[in-house]
């Protein structure tokens, strides 16, 4: 089975949100601040349908999935 888009960009999003959110505790709370880029990221994808990670997948070869599908290549 192999891993579409929709799911690199969902585990990719969860690893960055838990990691600053880590950082934020261990390091300087500064690091919530990339928390709120991801979120901001993943807001605006849902509305526009335009993710650059899921640009930086499809170049890389990986399977497009029902959110992020070859057809919006616009």
């Amino acid at each position: 089975m192999t891993t579409n888009i929709d799911k690199l960009v969902f585990r990719i999003a969860g690893l960055f949100v838990l990691l600053s959110l880590a950082l934020a505790q261990l390091h300087s709370p500064h690091w919530l601040w990339f928390t709120a880029f991801v979120g901001a990221n993943m807001l605006q994808a849902s509305f526009t349908g335009f993710c650059p990670l899921a640009k930086i997948l499809a170049r890389l070869g990986a399977p497009s999935g029902a959110a992020f599908c070859a057809a919006r290549k616009v």
